[in-house]
């Protein structure tokens, strides 16, 4: 399995470092963040609601953190293992930022089956990442996109349950991700990898604005 240790090119000192600082603000965020959600899920919201805070906050954190052990991690069979992880919490971190929005209407025969669908699919993501790690990457990029705009199937009824700027900013985070793919597959770049966790953290910025106004102004 050697031939598959692959994890581009390295990196030198200076890119490290901003690459860590930018994934040591997304993690700081991510905790403060989910913490605050949760709570205000506590006081203010419905049992389904409150699940739906914990499996957001929890992806959130847990797909930061897998992203900055990873990324620090020195090239090893730990970072090959670590790879796994990483690569996987994006499934999980981009079906946990849908389950707020769509447990709201869950009412709904087809939102409840888009949800279901993209756990689904996350699953289904991740067994290809674990079984075959270091394989069918280029898939699994467009796996990931078809994953994130796979709502707009369901711009339509879900803009009843939700408030017009949480469809706004999910739009948003959305194309800010999107835009990052471009770094992400630049790997000639310099500053190439923190340049694309930016954009990463950004739009997980962006979504986490989504998510709160969805509880706060519904």
């Amino acid at each position: 399995m050697t031939e598959y240790f692959r994890f581009g090119r390295a990196y030198d000192v200076p890119e490290l470092v901003a690459d860590g600082i930018v994934h040591g603000i997304g993690v700081v965020f991510a905790l403060i963040g989910a913490t605050v959600l949760i709570f205000y899920a506590t006081v203010w919201s419905s049992h389904g609601e409150l699940a739906a805070a914990w499996i957001y906050g929890l992806g959130l954190v847990l797909a930061l953190a897998a992203s900055f052990t990873y990324n620090m991690w020195p090239h090893s069979r730990t970072k090959w293992i670590l790879r796994r992880l990483d690569h996987s919490a994006i499934f999980v971190l981009i079906a946990a930022t849908y389950t707020p929005f769509l447990q709201r209407g869950a009412e709904n025969t087809f939102i409840l089956t888009l949800l279901i669908g993209i756990w689904v699919f996350a699953v289904l993501g991740i067994a290809v990442k674990c079984i075959f790690p270091g394989r069918y990457d280029r898939l699994a990029i467009l796996l990931y996109l078809g994953m994130g705009w796979s709502g707009l199937m369901a711009v339509g009824p879900i803009s009843e349950y939700l408030p017009m700027v949480s469809l706004v900013l999910i739009v948003v985070g959305g194309v800010i991700y999107s835009a990052g793919v471009i770094f992400h597959v630049w790997e000639k770049l310099r500053f190439q990898n923190a340049i694309w966790h930016g954009f990463v953290v950004s739009a997980a910025a962006v979504h986490y604005t989504a998510v709160f106004t969805t509880f706060s102004l519904s």
